[in-house]
């Protein structure tokens, strides 16, 4: 098995490449970036080896992938850094976001009222107090809680 590895290693190095940036963009959503520095430098010395700009040694392999693993860790951790934490948090668009009905009973932001919506009991809250009869929008959801606001405000 080995003598296959190193008589076959910029192919080698470009499949572990691949396997690495797969399993970290698929499995684990770009949150640690090692295996994609990791990943390029094996996918780069692969094709490296396979052009004849490097020699096609365990050695080189080693230390072409010590170095370029380093650089492109120094290069860049900062810019994808930055845009990982630039996502940002969105609310999250759902059947909610056209829901309307009349109330029935006053609604405060205590959450005393409940309403029956798709086989659960929801608690409202509202920023302002609401009477009964008032026709309101759900604007925002919680865990077992609707946030509503009068329709028109």
């Amino acid at each position: 098995m080995m003598e296959f590895i190193t008589e076959h290693l910029p192919q080698a190095l470009m499949v572990l490449g691949v396997l690495a940036l797969i399993t970290e963009v698929a499995v684990l959503g770009m949150s640690t970036f090692i295996l994609l520095f990791l990943g390029l430098s094996l996918l780069a010395t692969g094709i490296l080896m396979n052009v004849a700009i490097l020699d096609s040694s365990l050695t080189t392999a080693l230390w072409s992938n010590t170095l370029l693993t380093a650089a492109l860790a120094f290069i860049l951790w900062k810019p994808l850094k930055r845009m990982q934490e630039s996502k940002g948090a969105k609310d999250i668009q759902s059947d909610f976001a056209e829901l309307t009905f009349i109330l029935e009973s006053d609604v405060d932001d205590r959450g005393l009222t409940q309403y029956a919506y798709s086989g659960i009991n929801w608690k409202l809250k509202s920023r302002q107090p609401l009477a009964a009869g008032t026709q309101v929008k759900v604007v925002k959801k919680e865990v077992g809680v609707m946030w509503v606001e009068a329709l028109g405000a």
